[in-house]
């Protein structure tokens, strides 16, 4: 298994040759790093080589790293059902980095995209409909952020009175709390029958 994944990263950077930065085989995956702005040439070769043929596409992901100077990951998964394959490609992107919108190879990324800049603010340049999907249009901020406020900027809420929906800013009704679990609602420092394995 791990030599064909091996192999399959060969024969990638063969293809691609300097429009992939890297390519790694982890957790029986190929993972493939690009730049954003190389992202629709690597996706058409992937799909288009006869040898490779990644046709099927799964998803598109996000993911948020603030310390990086390109803090997020976009991360395609392809696959490849002639060989029964799987394929990971990765790009970074930095703060107010469009990446190329990838909906004129696979579709299906349409909806995906506009996610990703739902939840994390990922702009995909070209893209036919991007707004968001999963919040309501007025939502203030990105909520995937590993900066985003636990609470939330504005709390929504039905008003019998006014009889319609308002937004307010989030008020708490107490201070947010950091839970040290040694409090006795927090959790028994005791061991329960059938349980001794679990404490060292």
């Amino acid at each position: 298994m791990t030599q064909a994944l091996t192999d399959l990263g060969r024969l990638i950077t063969a293809r691609l040759g300097d429009k992939v930065a890297d390519v790694t085989v982890a957790f029986g995956e190929v993972t493939v790093s690009c730049a954003p702005a190389d992202i629709v040439a690597v996706l058409t070769v992937l799909r288009d080589d006869p040898d490779l043929r990644f046709c099927y596409f799964i998803d598109v992901s996000g993911a948020d790293y603030p310390e990086r100077d390109k803090r997020f990951d976009v991360v395609y998964h392809l696959a490849d059902p002639y060989k029964v394959r799987r394929l990971r490609v990765k790009v970074r992107a930095g703060e107010g980095e469009d990446v190329p919108t990838v909906t004129a190879i696979y579709p299906g990324a349409n909806w995906y995209e506009r996610e990703v800049f739902d939840l994390y603010g990922v702009v995909f340049a070209g893209h036919p409909d991007l707004r968001r999907i999963l919040t309501d249009y007025g939502f203030s901020g990105h909520p995937l952020r590993k900066d985003f406020p636990l609470t939330g900027h504005v709390e929504v809420r039905y008003d019998d009175e006014l009889k319609r929906v308002v937004y307010e800013p989030v008020k708490l009704a107490q201070e947010f709390r950091q839970f040290d679990y040694l409090s006795p609602w927090e959790g028994g420092d005791y061991v329960l029958p059938g349980d001794e394995k679990a404490k060292s």
